[in-house]
């Protein structure tokens, strides 16, 4: 069995890559990812089946979420870092088993020790090796939903803050999609439970953010440049970008964030910083152009890497965490903890200050806690009949010209609609000139993708003050685009709390059969996209 990959939203055809994956990622570097993952299903077999104590196993739980989110899309593209993990989580197996003197004689107990036998085992072990497309569509789906919590779970531990219920169920989870017995109905369930967790991992990674760096507020970023040499920043962890801007304190050089790093500027904590100067860019997969004109180097603290078409690109990329990139210097921790990152700083003093793209500013910090804040003022626009609708527009951005669709939407949106917004997709409408509504942005933008939770607490919010029996009976509209593997969090997130007539584009997901497309229409009233004209028809009868 060769490479078959359906995780994302641009997968080939939108049924599976076969032969490359549309992100770059090459068949062996598919494998191993598909091992990686089949690995951890024998360190949880033997946690579950031997009901060891989570929080004794600091070991385990650390390497099973950064596995789990090293197999994002767009994250690590290193089949050396891959193979170095998968080592690292059969020694974590075996030890366990050894230790509590463990029999373990399941078809996740094999040997490996080369790349040659690694993929020699994963080409039996695929997604395809799950015969029934039903039951592959569900068991992948919630390993997709493992990898959305396992990132923010990642970025929480990073924060200082852990919840044991979460390695309790991924550990349970991905020992159940092992068992064969498990049918459609149970799996469904399951499907829902990994929601439910999914919610914990966003309040848990939302109190690490706020207990450490304060509740976002409404703030104005700079979008142009200064005229010194400069450091970017990509991805989402925010203890990196704190790191990073201590050790640049008093060097000359400023640091940008970029894509996902913009709402690191809604948080007060990040203030003091003056070399923090705002953010350079716009979604992940404009970094092909973005990153020649900024000039200096790039620290990718997680997803999302676009492969890099020239070599003088590609020797100023550095990663770290769950990230990797051949060819590109990988940042780890000290024996303290700490990492050094003097060899970007010193990269960056030799090379020119970007290069000017645009101007002006753009505003955020709509998280929950600022909105709660802005209640009385928002409820009684709605009361006065200014505020109609609210649109939910959360989730990815994404190179293909479909995606086009957002921007229009936004546009033709009635001037009486305001955009809640959170993620990269943001990027398709948060520079254009929408408004507002009395001094309410008629866009607001609560942060990163995981702050897509915030959205979901405001809605809630907005059904206790006017005494509703349901979300679903309040004005608001969902029309989200998806990418990846943290898209599928939010969604499974969403569908526990109950929130349904749900629209996905700009496809549905391929990993999904005829009967579990199904499910989630009859049940959720899940639908996709059709064109703007249509759907502001179906949303507004205009």
């Amino acid at each position: 069995m060769g490479m078959f990959c359906f995780q994302c939203q641009e997968t080939a055809k939108g049924t599976g890559c076969e032969i490359q994956g549309v992100c770059g990622k090459k068949e062996d570097v598919a494998k191993l990812q598909d091992l990686l993952i089949y690995s951890l299903k024998g360190v949880a077999n033997i946690v579950v089946k031997n009901k060891l104590e989570v929080d004794e196993l600091k070991e385990a739980n650390f390497e099973t979420i950064n596995s789990l989110f090293m197999t994002i899309t767009n994250a690590n593209f290193d089949d050396t870092s891959l193979i170095n993990q998968i080592k690292k989580v059969l020694k974590v197996r075996d030890s366990l088993r050894n230790v509590n003197g463990i029999a373990n004689h399941d078809s996740t107990n094999f040997v490996v020790s080369t790349k040659e036998e690694m993929l020699e085992k994963a080409s039996t072990i695929g997604v395809l090796a799950t015969k029934d497309p039903d039951i592959r569509s569900l068991r992948e789906m919630i390993t997709y939903g493992l990898k959305g919590i396992a990132a923010y779970t990642e970025h929480a531990y990073n924060g200082g803050k852990t919840n044991n219920e979460i390695f309790e169920f991924i550990y349970q989870t991905l020992a159940s999609i092992t068992d064969d017995s498990l049918g459609i109905n149970e799996l469904v369930n399951l499907t829902l439970k990994t929601g439910e967790c999914g919610v914990k991992s966003m309040q848990l990674l939302d109190f690490a953010n706020t207990d450490k760096y304060g509740n976002p507020k409404i703030t104005k970023v700079n979008i142009g440049v200064r005229k010194n040499p400069a450091i970017l920043v990509s991805g989402h962890d925010l203890v990196d970008l704190e790191s990073l801007l201590e050790q640049t304190k008093g060097t000359g050089v400023d640091v940008y964030t970029h894509s996902e790093m913009l709402p690191a500027h809604y948080y007060p904590f990040f203030e003091k910083y003056d070399n923090l100067v705002g953010n350079y860019g716009n979604a992940w997969w404009k970094q092909v152009t973005e990153f020649e004109t900024f000039n200096g180097p790039v620290l990718f603290t997680t997803n999302c890497i676009v492969p890099p078409r020239k070599e003088e690109i590609r020797a100023r990329i550095f990663t770290t965490n769950s990230t990797g990139y051949p060819g590109c210097k990988h940042i780890v921790k000290d024996a303290n903890g700490k990492k050094d990152f003097s060899e970007i700083i010193e990269m960056a003093k030799k090379m020119s200050s970007p290069t000017e793209i645009e101007t002006g500013t753009i505003i955020g910090g709509f998280a929950h806690n600022q909105v709660f804040e802005l209640a009385d003022k928002v409820v009684s626009e709605i009361n006065a009949g200014n505020i109609k609708k609210f649109i939910v527009m959360a989730g990815c951005d994404g190179r293909m010209k479909s995606r086009e669709y957002y921007t229009e939407f936004a546009q033709k949106l009635p001037k009486d609609t305001v955009i809640l917004t959170a993620g990269c997709a943001k990027y398709r409408y948060n520079k254009l000139d929408l408004g507002d509504i009395n001094g309410i942005p008629r866009v607001l933008d609560a942060g990163q993708c995981n702050d897509s939770y915030s959205l979901a607490l405001i809605a809630l919010k907005l059904k206790e003050i006017f005494k509703l029996s349901s979300v679903n009976d309040l004005p608001i509209i969902f029309n989200i685009a998806w990418y990846e593997q943290k898209a599928v969090i939010v969604l499974l997130a969403l569908l526990f709390l109950g929130f349904k007539n749900i629209h996905l584009g700009p496809t549905l997901p391929g990993f999904l059969s005829e009967n579990v497309r199904k499910v989630l229409i009859e049940n959720f009233n899940i639908a996709t996209i059709k064109t703007v004209d249509e759907d502001l028809k179906l949303f507004f009868g205009e």
